[in-house]
């Protein structure tokens, strides 16, 4: 039981009992001694004196606890934290061995080892790169040459899920809603014809051609559906008219060939490294929830432990009222800059979409979470995602005594922010997207390999920030019994 207590906190505990330990040995000596005594008159000085030795060993405890925990408990917890960053979160810089002075030969000889192995990581990392750069040249000629090809194309898994977009069909996509991978393609077109096609190819293992609406019903594409074997999902080509629709900006092919033979599993369950995250952030008039409202909302994915380019969302929303300056000050959006920039329902609604199936994270997320659900009604959808607050995997990972702002936690695992990047949306989102990017393998690292065993380690540092997650029946896990 014990094991899964801080290390500090078994500190705390071990002084505790010994603090009980020596009063009720004081207590009982008193006590011993009246009796030996047989003097009743004696009674006042003794419980005096009882009481001054119980005060006298709480606080004197008390205060070798804590120069104990600052000298000893805190420097371990951090010596720990540094190494783990080295071998686990790509940071390559020295030790400071004033973190654990008091630690004797420790510090040293951890900041040796660390040393030791990021020479020998560099060394690998050389010989990898220089192996795969001819590889990672190819690659890009080729994704290239595919995205130019005037070809529309989706890979999708069996149960409709996007495993690979093009360029041209990134721009057919980004007319319904933001192109994504590991996305249900019926995020996009009508699940009733698309369903009725795969039907007919499955049974017939032939091309299938097909007239499918828009989800908004608004527009009607022509596809093509060719299968890539029984169970191996199938190749979603649009009409050629359509594939010479440029997409907004440039973007290379977009995939992941993971997704294909990725099995159904309750989310909570799914390994960190394997899910889906849309990690986000708010630009706001003010600091209060209950009545503030969003300027800005950025948000960027995160896909089997790996940052996606291109995949983003970020537009300004209109407050229908006017931006204090000293927010302005803040984020840099003007009133005039959101003039015709869509409200908040319509705003909230896409991004609602854009994070659909997927963990919900952000930096104090209960401050962004709290204006996004003030709108809920009005915009028609839940804020039911499982959610994840780099704040407490931050002091999951390095304690709870060190700071955790965004600025702190980029520092210490070597993220640099671009100052005219730091406090707009998605700036900061992108911040914190590497940040979990690099506290992934961290956490599983320390045994925290599924999704509902991490929120469960968070929910230990409420004390720090609330969590947003609900609890079970058993006490701490996030469940919703989605699969995904």
């Amino acid at each position: 039981m014990l094991t899964h207590l801080s290390l500090r906190l078994r500190i705390f505990l071990f002084f505790c009992l010994l603090a009980l330990g020596a009063i009720a040995v004081s207590l009982g000596s008193l006590w011993l001694s009246y009796h030996r005594a047989a003097t009743p008159a004696l009674m006042d000085p003794f419980v005096f004196a009882g009481l001054l030795g119980t005060f006298a060993i709480l606080g004197l405890c008390a205060g070798i606890w804590l120069l104990f925990d600052e000298n000893v408990a805190k420097p371990i917890e951090a010596l720990a934290a540094e190494m783990r960053l080295r071998a686990h979160g790509g940071v390559s810089r020295g030790i400071d061995a004033k973190t654990a002075r008091y630690l004797g030969d420790l510090a040293p000889a951890a900041a040796g080892l660390a040393g030791q192995l990021g020479d020998t990581t560099l060394l690998t990392a050389r010989s990898i790169a220089e192996e795969t750069a001819r590889l990672e040249a190819d690659k890009r000629q080729l994704t290239t040459l595919l995205s130019e090809l005037p070809v529309a194309t989706v890979m999708l898994t069996a149960d409709h899920r996007i495993v690979l977009y093009d360029a041209q069909a990134a721009g057919v996509l980004a007319q319904i809603a933001h192109p994504r991978l590991n996305a249900s393609l019926f995020d996009y077109l009508d699940p009733v014809a698309l369903e009725a096609a795969y039907d007919q190819m499955v049974k017939t293992g032939k091309d299938v051609q097909a007239q499918v609406a828009g989800r908004d019903e608004t527009q009607s594409y022509t596809v093509t559906l060719k299968p890539l074997g029984p169970g191996e999902g199938y190749v979603l080509i649009f009409d050629a008219a359509l594939a010479k629709i440029a997409p907004e900006a440039a973007r290379p092919l977009v995939y992941d060939f993971d997704l294909l033979n990725r099995p159904l599993q309750e989310i909570g369950d799914q390994p960190l490294h394997q899910l889906c995250f849309t990690v986000f952030d708010t630009e706001t008039t003010g600091l209060l929830p209950h009545k503030d409202d969003i300027v800005q909302i950025g948000a960027v994915r995160v896909l089997n432990g790996q940052l996606i380019e291109g995949e983003e969302f970020n537009t300004l929303v209109d407050p229908e009222r006017p931006i204090p300056e000293a927010s302005t000050r803040v984020h840099g959006v003007s009133t005039a800059m959101v003039q015709g920039a869509p409200k908040i329902v319509q705003a909230a609604g896409e991004f609602h979409l854009f994070a659909t199936d997927a963990v919900i994270v952000a930096h104090n997320a209960p401050f962004d979470m709290a204006f996004l659900r003030r709108h809920a009604k009005a915009t028609g959808v839940a804020w039911d995602h499982p959610v994840l607050d780099t704040v407490l995997l931050s002091a999951v990972l390095f304690g709870a005594s060190v700071p955790h702002t965004l600025d702190a936690l980029c520092e210490r695992l070597d993220i640099t922010i671009p100052p005219a990047l730091r406090h707009t949306a998605l700036g900061d989102a992108h911040a914190t997207a590497c940040a979990l990017v690099q506290m992934i393998p961290m956490l599983q690292a320390r045994g925290f390999v599924s999704l509902s065993q991490v929120i469960e380690q968070t929910q230990r540092h409420g004390r720090l920030l609330e969590d947003l997650n609900p609890v079970d029946n058993h006490g701490s896990t996030w469940q919703a019994g989605k699969k995904t």
